[in-house]
This record gives C-alpha cells, sequence and structure tokens, in this order.
C-alpha cells in the first residue's frame, strides 16, 4: 500500500492543498485576462447594464409617455415632450442596441447624455444618496464605450 503511514498520507495531501492554494491565489491576483475572458465580462456588463436600464426606467417611460410628458424635465429648453422622447430614445431603444452589441459604442452616447444630465441636473450631482442610480449607469456605459462590446457581439459582424 502506498500510503501505509497516516502522517505520509496528510503530508501528501497537505502539500497538494498548498500546492493548489498557491496555484487559485496567483490567478486572483494576476493581471493578466485572456480575450475570451475579457469578451465575457463585456457581455456580462452589457446584457445587466442595457437589460436593467431598459426595462426599470426605458420602458416605464415608454409605456407612461403621455402622462409624463407634460411634467417632465427640460434641461435643454426644447419642450417637455421632445427632451423625453429623447430620454425615451437613450434609455429604451439604445439600451437594445448595446443589448444586442450592435453599434454599441455608438448607442452608448445617447445613453451617457441621458444619464449625465440625470445625474447632474435632475439629481444635482448627489451621486451618494438619490442619484446613486444614475452614477452607477453612467459608470458603466462609460465602461462600455471606452472598452467596447467583446467578441460576443453583433459589432464583431458589422464591416466584414
Amino acid at each position: 500500500m502506498l500510503f501505509s503511514d497516516p502522517t505520509i498520507k496528510f503530508e501528501f495531501l497537505s502539500v497538494k492543498l498548498c500546492s493548489f492554494t498557491l496555484h487559485l491565489m496567483k490567478k486572483l491576483f494576476s493581471t493578466y485576462c485572456s480575450d475570451g475572458a475579457f469578451s465575457f465580462a463585456m457581455l456580462v456588463l452589457r446584457l445587466g447594464a442595457g437589460i436593467l436600464l431598459m426595462v426599470n426606467h426605458g420602458f416605464d417611460k415608454l409605456i407612461h409617455f403621455s402622462s409624463k410628458a407634460p411634467h417632465f424635465t427640460d434641461p435643454f429648453h426644447i419642450g417637455s415632450t421632445p427632451s423625453l422622447a429623447m430620454v425615451v430614445f437613450a434609455e429604451f431603444f439604445c439600451a437594445v442596441f448595446v443589448i444586442m452589441g450592435l453599434f454599441t459604442r455608438l448607442a452608448c452616447v445617447p445613453i451617457i447624455i441621458s444619464l449625465a444630465v440625470a445625474l447632474f441636473y435632475a439629481h444635482h450631482g448627489n451621486a451618494f444618496n438619490i442619484g446613486e442610480s444614475a452614477a452607477l449607469f453612467l459608470s458603466c456605459f462609460i465602461a462600455i464605450l471606452f472598452a467596447g462590446p467583446g467578441n460576443a457581439s453583433l459589432d464583431r459582424f458589422v464591416g466584414k
């Protein structure tokens, strides 16, 4: 029998466990990121931020457009109805493009403008209280704008 002595078996297992732990620690603290991991992370970020923005904010404004339009804030002095229409375009339709990964960077621009107006105009720049949601969404879509959609997107096929 290979491990007839229990102390040898324990030492063998502890060496294997230490080796595995060391390998895991090296992976956790590594700054290397494979292309597949980056693409998966961007997919998760696009889907999470896009779906949450579209469903929780854009869809509500879309289905209640007529009741919200007269009372919607008008930061650009073009009227409350056109302002709401631009926000619905950004939060619903552009979010759909981000979710699909189609024209992702271009679709992020109206979303970022809309969220910046929401954070700095409607919530008075209060990112740590009432404007927390806008600040988090704004951070996500700025990251998507700079990093791009990743390989798990329809943008990958555009222009080929």
